[in-house]
C-alpha cells in the first residue's frame, strides 16, 4: 500500500480513513495472519510485507481497489483533482462490436462491453485488476456472480466482432482457463463440482437448457458465462489493449461494474482516463454504446445541508466541502443554491441525502458541535424487553444458567428430531441457506438447549439451561407473513428426570408473573399428548384461560437424536400473554 501518497505514519493514516469515512480495521501481514490461524511453523514462508486492512462502505464501489482508494484519499486532501473520465472513440477503425442474440434472452439477457486501449500492467496492477473483479463479483455482482459476471480478456488475441449467444452444452467446447485441453460444456460442469471456488456458480446455468457463450468471427470462444473465461484470451502482463464483458441479468448493474472497471484502471492507459467505446448489438437492431461514463448534475441549497448537518457554513465553503469528496461544486450566484456533478464512479449517490452526508464527512464529525435537541421526549424500555431481563435475573437466581443460541437451524433439528413434520411447524425457510445448519428460522427454542447441553456433556451434572429469545412463526396477518414471539425455555439433564425441577421452576416463574394457581383467572396444568415429550409425561400449560406452553419429561427418541444419553424434563411456554 503506498501509503505516503496520502500521509507519512500508521497513525496519521488512520487519523485520515477516519475523517474521509473509513476505518482502518488492523495493520498486519500475511505472515502474522498466518502464525495466529495455523502458528508460526506454517508461517515461516509467508510475506512480511505490511497489510492494511481497511472497512469500506458496501455502496462505495470506488474504493474497492487500490487505484480509486488512493486517488479517493488524495483529492480529499487536496493533492489532486478529480479526473474526468471520458469515452473516446478508436483512432482507426471501427468501434469493436459485440452482437447479442435472442438465444440469451432464457439465460442471461443483457451485455455491456469497453476497450482499455495500451494499458501498461506491473504485478501490483495487474493484481490489484483481478481483485477488483473478485471484489465486485462479491459484492454488487452478489457472491454468486447471479447478478452479472466480468469477463476480461487479451484483444490482440481475438478478433471482433463478438457473438454472445447461448447453446446447447454438447454444442460449447474451449479450453477454459489454465487447463490444458479442450471439455465440452457439459464435461465442465462435472469438472468443476469439486472445484472449491467455481462450483458455487454452476447452479446459476446448469439446468438450463442452453448455455451463454461468447466468441468471436472465428469462433473462439472468449467466457462461458457466468463459470469461466477462456485461457486462449487470458490477459498477462505483457497484455496491452484489454476487452471488457459484463453479462447481466440486470442491466444497470452491469453499466454500473463496466464503468468501474474502466475508471478505476483507465489511469494506465497511455491517455489517462480515456475509455475506448464498443458497440452492443441487441437482438432487436437497437445498438448502444458504452460505456456510458455518465455524469449528472444535482441542485441543492445550502442550507439544506446546513440544517441536516447542524452546521452554519456558506454557499462556497459547502461546495468546497463537496469537492473535496470527488463531487465537482460550485455555487451559482442563485441564492445559497449548489450544482454538484455526480461522476461515473459514485452509483452510491442517488438522493440529496447522500450528498448532504458527503458534505458532513469532509467538514467532519468531530467538528459539528454538540446541541440540545429541539424535541423534548421521555424514553422508556420496551415492555416486553423489560419484562424479559427481569425474568432472567430471577432465573439465574434459581440456580439455571442462560444459553444464548442461533435464531438459525436446520430443518432436521425442529422437526425430525424432536419427532414432527416439518410441514406442521409453521417454520420460514431460508431460499439459499449457505449452510444445512442454518436452512430455517427456530419455530422453538428446545433444539438450541438440547445441542448445548450435548456440546457441555462432560460437565458436572445436574445440567440446568435456560434461554428467553425470539422464535419466528408463519402468521398471514403480518404484511411480512411472520411475526416474532418472545419465548421462555428450560431444560434440566441429569440421571433422573427431574421434572419436579421442572415444574417447580413454572411455579416460581409464575409468581414472578404475579399469576395465582387458578383454573380461570390463574394458571393451571393439564395432560397432553406430544411426540416431543414421553407418552403421559406431558402437561399443556394454562394461564387465564388460553394455553400458554408445555412442560414434561423429553421422549427418550429425542434425546438420542441430540446425542444425549441421560433422562431430560423440558419446559417452554410464550411470554407475550403476560404483558
Amino acid at each position: 500500500f503506498p501509503r505516503k501518497s496520502v500521509e507519512d505514519t500508521d497513525e496519521e493514516f488512520d487519523e485520515l480513513c477516519f475523517e474521509f469515512g473509513l476505518e482502518l480495521d488492523e495493520i498486519t501481514s500475511e505472515k502474522e495472519i498466518i502464525s495466529k490461524e495455523q502458528g508460526d511453523c506454517k508461517a515461516s514462508e509467508a510475506s512480511d510485507i505490511i497489510l492494511y486492512k481497511i472497512d469500506v462502505p458496501a455502496n462505495r464501489y470506488d474504493l474497492l481497489c487500490l487505484e480509486g482508494l488512493v486517488r479517493g484519499l488524495q483529492v480529499f486532501k487536496n493533492k489532486l483533482e478529480a479526473p474526468r473520465y471520458r469515452r473516446v472513440r478508436p483512432a482507426s477503425g471501427e468501434p469493436q462490436k459485440l452482437i447479442i442474440t435472442k438465444e440469451t434472452a432464457a439465460v442471461r439477457p443483457h451485455a455491456v462491453a469497453a476497450v482499455l486501449r495500451n494499458i501498461t500492467f506491473t504485478q501490483e496492477r495487474y493484481d490489484s485488476f483481478i481483485e477488483l473483479q473478485e471484489k465486485l463479483h462479491q459484492n454488487i455482482c452478489r457472491s454468486e456472480r447471479s447478478l452479472v459476471a466480468i469477463g476480461t480478456h487479451d484483444l490482440d488475441t481475438i478478433s471482433g466482432p463478438f457473438t454472445f449467444t447461448a447453446k446447447p452444452p454438447a454444442q460449447i467446447c474451449f479450453k477454459p482457463l489454465n487447463q490444458t485441453k479442450e471439455y465440452t460444456a457439459a464435461e465442465l460442469m462435472t469438472l468443476y463440482k469439486t472445484d472449491s471456488h467455481l462450483r458455487h456458480y454452476l447452479h446459476i446455468i446448469e439446468d438450463k437448457p442452453v448455455y451463454p457463450v461468447i466468441h468471436d468471427r472465428n469462433g473462439i470462444v472468449l467466457s462461458m458465462p457466468p463459470i469461466i473465461n477462456g485461457d486462449h484470451s487470458k490477459i498477462n502482463l505483457k497484455t496491452k489493449n484489454v476487452f471488457i464483458e459484463c453479462t447481466a441479468m440486470d442491466l444497470t448493474k452491469a453499466k454500473i461494474v463496466l464503468d468501474m472497471m474502466v475508471t478505476m484502471f483507465s489511469e494506465y492507459c497511455s491517455q489517462p482516463f480515456t475509455v475506448e467505446e464498443a458497440e452492443v448489438v441487441h437482438p432487436d437492431g437497437k445498438t448502444c454504446v458504452y460505456p456510458e461514463l455518465a455524469y449528472r448534475t444535482e441542485t441543492l441549497s445550502s442550507d439544506f445541508i446546513n440544517r441536516k448537518v447542524g452546521i452554519n457554513e456558506s454557499t462556497e465553503k459547502i461546495a468546497q466541502l463537496l469537492t473535496k469528496m470527488c463531487l465537482k461544486s460550485t455555487a451559482t450566484g442563485a441564492g445559497d443554491e449548489i450544482e454538484v456533478e455526480i461522476p461515473p464512479t459514485r452509483s452510491d449517490v442517488i438522493h440529496a441525502c447522500d450528498i448532504m452526508e458527503d458534505a458532513a464527512i469532509a467538514y467532519g464529525f468531530n467538528n459539528i458541535v454538540r446541541t440540545t435537541p429541539r424535541t423534548y421526549t421521555v424514553a422508556n424500555q420496551f415492555p416486553l424487553n423489560k419484562l424479559t431481563e427481569l425474568l432472567r435475573q430471577d432465573l439465574a437466581a434459581a440456580g439455571f444458567t442462560e444459553a444464548l443460541n442461533f435464531a438459525l437451524c436446520s430443518q432436521e433439528d425442529i422437526a425430525d428430531k424432536l419427532g414432527k413434520k416439518i410441514e406442521d411447524t409453521k417454520a420460514i425457510h431460508i431460499s439459499n441457506p449457505k449452510t444445512a445448519e442454518f436452512q430455517v428460522a427456530r419455530t422453538t427454542l428446545l433444539p438450541g438447549l438440547l445441542k448445548t447441553i450435548a456440546a457441555n456433556r462432560k460437565m458436572p451434572l445436574p445440567l440446568k439451561l435456560f434461554e428467553i429469545s425470539d422464535v419466528v412463526l408463519k402468521d398471514q396477518k403480518k404484511d411480512v407473513g411472520a411475526r416474532n414471539s418472545r419465548r421462555f425455555c428450560a431444560v434440566y439433564y441429569s440421571k433422573s428426570p427431574g421434572f419436579e425441577v421442572i415444574h417447580g421452576l413454572l411455579d416460581r416463574t409464575m409468581q414472578l408473573l404475579e399469576v395465582k394457581p387458578g383454573s380461570t383467572d390463574g394458571y393451571h396444568i393439564r395432560a397432553a399428548e406430544d411426540s416431543t415429550f414421553f407418552p403421559g409425561r406431558c402437561a399443556e400449560i394454562f394461564a387465564r384461560g388460553q394455553s400458554v406452553g408445555r412442560l414434561g419429561v423429553l421422549h427418550p427418541d429425542v434425546i438420542t437424536r441430540f446425542e444425549l444419553t441421560m433422562p431430560c424434563s423440558a419446559l417452554e411456554m410464550d411470554l407475550e400473554p403476560f404483558l
